[in-house]
């Protein structure tokens, strides 16, 4: 009946219908679709109104409900032109990414960003905490802090302030770690990182908190940039 009411012969049709299908089941894998509004309302910081708003703006910039690490970094990238973002994008990817299977879906989106935004001061270190807990075994070395600063002015470029020396990030980890590992085992554990970041909050004084300060900002514009209407 098709093959008399169109231009297409039998074989052609059938081709058709067989791509329709791929697409079709193409789309059931790709595309995600949020858990209920009521439930991330329950389980966020934000009202239904606020929920719809994100939505609309995370699926102007993913359509397919999803993100992957790619696309977040090309997204970031463009918060700083002056310099490089892609390796601390990538840590931040895996922060956002709960479920550490490659992508970041609403939900993942939105339980970051009632964080970051309207978490308790002990929640938004909790987060921080692990975003610095690079291998997730429930420290933070040297090493992964080393990396992560680097990350930083690496990301900032030419805009950091004041000027670095080659050396400058690395005393910045001296410096948080002499005012972190209480116990000088090496490690940081989250206990000794939340202790010393409210000691910091309530001095100020500490040339670490620019680093933490400087943390939340960019991980609340990260959480910020498919917020768009």
């Amino acid at each position: 009946q098709l093959e008399a009411q169109s231009n297409f012969s039998k074989k052609e049709l059938k081709v058709l219908y067989r791509d329709k299908l791929y697409d079709d089941l193409e789309l059931s894998v790709v595309c995600h679709r949020p858990e209920g509004l009521e439930q991330l309302e329950a389980q966020s910081n934000f009202s239904k109104k606020e929920l719809k708003v994100l939505y609309r703006g995370f699926k102007n910039e993913c359509p397919s409900g999803v993100v992957n690490e790619e696309t977040f970094k090309q997204i970031y990238s463009q918060f700083f032109p002056h310099g490089d973002a892609s390796t601390y994008a990538h840590y931040l990817f895996n922060s956002f990414d709960s479920s550490q299977n490659g992508s970041i879906k609403f939900e993942d989106f939105v339980t970051a960003l009632s964080i970051l935004l309207r978490g308790t001061t002990t929640e938004k270190l909790q987060w921080t905490f692990n975003l610095y807990d690079i291998n997730r075994d429930g420290y933070i070395n040297k090493e992964e802090m080393t990396d992560i600063v680097k990350a930083i002015y690496d990301m900032m470029g030419r805009f950091t302030y004041p000027a670095l020396k080659t050396d400058t990030f690395k005393q910045h980890v001296d410096a948080f770690f002499q005012k972190m590992d209480k116990n000088r085992d090496g490690v940081v554990t989250l206990d000794e990182f939340i202790l010393s970041c409210q000691e910091v909050y309530s001095t100020c004084s500490c040339s670490i908190w620019h680093t933490m300060h400087t943390i939340f900002v960019i991980c609340i514009s990260s959480a910020n940039l498919v917020c768009m209407e």
